[in-house]
């Protein structure tokens, strides 16, 4: 049994916080207490954990040489991340960051336990673990165990990104338009989160652009799908927000190296961890969103070969990027750690 942990979350209010606390329960995570931190606003609420509730306190420099801790989830926006974890892992803990600001520095391992635990071992480096994007992550679980069958060349992924996606501030514009809506006023509403009004709409940008036109979100995939497969991928991502609260879905198309037998494919996703077939057209059965939130799969389905090449497959995936994007693949990352620390 190993030994219980005192975990501290940071941006314990959050979307992705709140979703942590339930993880951690769910998957019995072995937690001797916890440390909600939160920005001086959320202190004096309460958040609950097994049935206990706990003080949210304010994120300081010295909150943590205060309350020593194990481990520290920081899901608060990358300038958090980038000012304070610094001082946690001073204090003696690992850091497992959700956000942007890690992933890509050459000392920190980005991990999806399901392709990647050996990175972990790389964490004494810097202290740090990073959480990838919640599109990537979805992604790679999918990608790694065909990638090992059949040699994957390149891929070319469009996403449909739920509200949520930009917080709990995303959830409740998309909610107050669709009131705004009802109430025949939906010319009127004045988007804050977004950058035009997402009821009824699709928006094609996710993040800022770059100077080649495409977003931080879609170079983000690139970038770290690379790093997590440890391969010289091609890859090319078109990010769409859409008008979904939760869940985000994305079709993705895979060249390979070697001809593809399409029944080998669902056999192989079908044994692939943390990831769900849903894959029976004749009867209308595949994965959408309503189905997959608050779930800690990765979902599959509309598996098929291309018509022209048969080196290419299609497929459709959908994951709750709260859970599986964020909270869930952070807890898992945390119970690899520990299976390693206590080796």
């Amino acid at each position: 049994m190993s030994k219980k942990q005192k975990i501290a979350i940071v941006g314990a209010t959050g979307a992705v916080g709140e979703e942590l606390l339930n993880v951690l329960d769910e998957l019995d995570f072995p937690v001797e207490s916890i440390l909600p931190l939160a920005s001086a606003k959320s202190v004096g609420s309460e958040v609950e954990f097994k049935g206990k509730a706990y003080k949210v306190k304010e994120l300081t420099e010295s909150v943590f040489k205060e309350n020593p801790i194990d481990i520290a989830f920081f899901s608060a926006g990358g300038s958090v991340s980038e000012k304070y974890a610094k001082f946690a892992v001073e204090s003696g803990a690992v850091v497992i960051d959700n956000t942007s600001h890690f992933r890509m520095e050459k000392d920190v391992p980005l991990v999806v336990p399901e392709c990647n635990p050996e990175d972990i071992k790389d964490w004494k480096k810097t202290g740090i673990i990073a959480n990838p994007n919640c599109s990537t992550i979805q992604m790679v679980q999918v990608l790694k165990p065909l990638n090992d069958a059949f040699s994957l060349k390149r891929v070319d992924v469009s996403t449909y990104q739920a509200a949520s996606g930009a917080g709990k501030e995303g959830m409740q514009e998309l909610v107050e338009a669709m009131q705004s809506f009802f109430a025949f006023k939906l010319d009127e509403f004045e988007p804050q989160t977004f950058p035009y009004t997402l009821a009824l709409n699709l928006i094609p940008q996710i993040d800022v652009f770059m100077d080649n036109d495409y977003t931080k979100e879609e170079l983000k995939m690139v970038n770290e799908t690379q790093k997590i497969l440890h391969k010289n991928l091609e890859v090319s991502a078109t990010c769409v927000r859409v008008p979904v609260l939760r869940s985000h879905s994305e079709a993705i198309t895979m060249h390979f190296e070697k001809e593809i037998d399409v029944k080998k494919a669902k056999e192989i996703l079908e044994k692939a961890p943390s990831v769900v077939v849903i894959d029976d057209p004749k009867n209308k059965k595949y994965p959408m969103p309503l189905m997959t939130s608050d779930t800690n799969e990765t979902y599959v389905g509309r598996i098929r070969a291309d018509v022209y090449d048969k080196k290419i497959l299609h497929l459709w995936c959908v994951a709750d990027q709260i859970r599986v994007g964020a909270a869930t693949n952070a807890v898992r990352i945390a119970q690899k750690w520990l299976e390693l620390k206590n080796k």
